[in-house]
């Protein structure tokens, strides 16, 4: 009888497999070596090493970074841009931004579609929708035999005022479809019909040259499972928090391009919730890179302004997740300025750490981790195995260079990464207008445990909650998720002056099509959850705020109120008497599923019996070195109080509490470390906190 929730989540340097077992309520988590060429291969040996019968799966969900790795290695299939005439390097030309505005020198990258491979035909359709210029048939099916001998695997076309009235895109996709039948083809009106130019083809080019590969590779993965016995749906995590069916990623493929970062995000949100917070900050710290995500009121802070790589914007609505370069893996420099330097450049898994004795030389956050005492030489239930030696020869050019201990230069090192993530913390919180003590961090991820206290110390926030299976965390976050679907139009109008009733059967047709998608993935009408948002301004602005409405819409004054409240906190400003307009509209479109409920447990054993030892670990707040007691994570009882200095191993992470921090287990296993703001914590706030705090 099938039994097992299977979450399996591909990351750049492990794959993590999450098995929740519906009947006994069990965890099983397990790592491997992820497999960049083939992603598949490190999914099956994921699961072979789990000892996971796959006849047994009765759900299996599945984040991945293979979008994102394809657009920002390049290897991207033979595709063709097809755009109106006159249009062919709208682009390229871009917004003629630059992520560093100060850099004359550093161009934006190149586009995914070389101008060899962009194409003009002749149509034209105007603002209002109407089409001045139908398609010239002839042109097009001429088009297509030179696609044909360049041995095009995917188009992507978008015409000018498409988002309007795309019959023109339609018209030019049959006919390419009849003469290149097994080519991947995908259209800005179909897939993004909402204005701007650049942003629209931006999003259905990245679409395109995802198309292909990511299919491919879903395909693959459903045939090697069916092998294997599994019967059920691949459900694939995409950017929106949400996951599709096979059938729809081959539409949607463009939404995978930051498939992995958005289940971190949402088991961010769901550990938050079972402690009791609806304001929660995730911190996903990998061997890469560190993702950061921001939950308020118990809702997910969402964008439509992000990217893999600057310039060429993805207008899909994505969870808004911002990634820095700091890993276990970043590698630790000296700038042409003398300066100590951390990331993003990254060790990677080959060749590692200098510790992973793999041909790695220059030092990195594990290999200073490492030199403290606050990682073990031996990771993963002794699996692998670090050394020291290694570590200690890879950090030599940075003692000579500033006069530091090893010591010195490994706590230089974290301090360093420790500033950067810092600064990314400022960013999506109090730059958005949130203030920091008001939230709870959520860490997770190999390194996350390592830095966290730290992190909320700089930042004043007053919680971190380190969940029981921190290293799998985003693999878990694939379980808690349901079928999503993001469906928009351009709609420009007065908010005072709209009429109401074209409003609704605008959104109606936005929900008609979204129905479709969840019937598609075979969800019953009582699963299926629609919500209107209204894209609303101020007469002027460009950017705009996503307000929710009502089904059906019967007054926009409590919409109006909304607005004006939610532009006050994000931008302390709001101007009650300015004109507001309607900018655009979104139907999120749910298809719940049933989520795991992870079991309960009650005060057994004590903390004595957790003890695995001592070791000397250095604390820079301690001058030195101090004997430190190892805790192992799965002996930890419910409710048990730790006072720091204390370190916490288990299989997929490390968790250090500094001196004069206090931490106690809650009754899901999570750790919550009470953090010295201002002065040593005897444990009781912190025991305050989880028996008030638990639901």
């Amino acid at each position: 009888m099938s039994k097992l929730r299977v979450a399996v989540d591909v990351g750049g340097t492990f794959t993590d497999v999450f098995v929740f077992d519906e009947i006994s309520k069990k965890i099983y988590v397990e790592k491997t070596s992820s497999t960049p060429a083939n992603p598949e291969i490190g999914v099956i040996e994921g699961l072979e090493k789990a000892n996971i019968p796959c006849e047994e799966i009765m759900v299996f969900s599945h984040g991945t970074t293979a979008g994102t790795n394809a657009l920002i290695e390049r290897k991207l299939p033979n595709t063709a841009l097809i755009t109106t005439k006159g249009f062919r390097d709208a682009i390229e030309i871009r917004r003629g931004t630059k992520l560093d505005l100060w850099d004359a020198y550093k161009d934006v990258a190149e586009p995914y579609i070389k101008r060899r491979d962009r194409f003009e035909v002749t149509e034209r359709t105007d603002y209002s929708g109407h089409i001045l210029v139908g398609v010239n048939e002839q042109e097009v099916k001429e088009l297509a035999h030179k696609l044909k001998r360049r041995g095009v695997e995917a188009i992507a076309i978008c015409f000018l005022n498409a988002y309007i009235n795309g019959e023109n895109e339609r018209i030019t996709r049959n006919i390419l479809k009849a003469y290149l039948p097994d080519v991947f083809i995908t259209i800005s009106s179909d897939i993004l019909p909402e204005i701007f130019e650049h942003e629209r083809m931006s999003t259905t080019m990245i679409n395109a040259v995802l198309g292909p590969k990511i299919s491919n590779y879903i395909k693959t993965l459903e045939n090697k499972l069916e092998a294997k016995g599994y019967k059920g749906e691949i459900l694939v995590m995409h950017s929106g928090g949400g996951v599709m069916t096979s059938e729809n990623v081959q539409r949607y493929a463009g939404r995978l391009a930051s498939s992995g970062i958005a289940a971190g995000a949402i088991a961010s949100k769901y550990i938050a919730n079972l402690c009791g917070f609806k304001n929660a900050i995730g911190l996903d710290m990998g061997g890469t890179s560190t993702d950061i995500s921001l939950v308020y009121d118990g809702k997910l802070k969402m964008t439509k302004d992000w990217y893999i790589e600057y310039g060429y914007p993805i207008g899909f609505p994505s969870i808004e997740i911002l990634t820095i370069g700091a890993g276990g893996g970043s590698l630790a420099w000296i700038d042409a300025g003398g300066s100590l330097r951390n990331g993003p450049e990254s060790a990677g898994s080959d060749p590692g750490p200098a510790s992973y004795d793999k041909g790695g030389t220059q030092p990195t956050n594990t290999d200073a981790n490492l030199i403290l005492g606050r990682l073990s030489p031996s990771l993963l239930d002794g699996q692998m195995q670090l050394k020291k030696e290694h570590a200690l020869q890879s950090l030599q050019p940075i003692c000579e260079t500033f006069g530091y201990t090893h010591f010195e230069a490994a706590d230089a090192i974290l301090k360093v990464a420790n500033a950067n993530m810092s600064d990314a913390l400022r960013l999506i919180s109090v730059r958005k207008g949130y203030d920091p003590r008001d939230f709870v961090l959520v860490a997770f991820g190999g390194a996350g445990g390592l830095h966290s206290a730290y992190l909320a110390k700089e930042l004043h926030i007053p919680h971190v909650i380190i969940p029981a299976y921190p290293g799998v965390a985003a693999a878990f976050g694939c379980l808690l998720v349901d079928y999503r679907h993001d469906l928009t139009q351009t709609y420009v109008a007065d908010i005072k002056d709209v009429d109401k009733d074209d409003l609704n059967k605008a959104f109606a047709k936005l929900e008609e099509k979204a129905i479709k998608l969840l019937e598609k993935e075979k969800v019953s009408p009582q699963n299926m959850q629609l919500i209107r948002y209204l894209e609303m301004r101020y007469a002027g602005q460009w950017r705009s705020l996503a307000i929710i409405v009502n089904r059906p819409i019967v007054s926009l004054n409590s919409a109006l109120d909304k607005f004006h409240q939610e532009h006050e906190r994000a931008f302390a400003f709001s101007n009650p008497d300015q004109k507001v307009e309607i900018y655009g509209l979104r139907v999120e479109a749910i298809g719940t599923v049933p989520k795991p409920e992870l079991a309960r447990e009650k005060p057994s054993g004590s903390l004595q019996a957790a003890l695995k030892g001592y070791r000397e670990v250095y604390f820079a707040e301690k001058d030195g070195l101090v004997r430190t007691p190892i805790y192992n994570r799965p002996c930890l009882p419910v409710d048990s109080l730790i006072h720091g200095p204390a370190i916490v191993e288990q299989l997929d992470s490390t968790v250090i509490i500094p001196p004069e921090f206090t931490a106690t287990v809650d009754e899901y296993k999570n750790i919550i470390i009470h953090v010295n703001i201002g002065g040593a914590d005897d444990g009781s706030n912190a025991k305050q906190f989880i028996r008030s705090s638990n639901i």
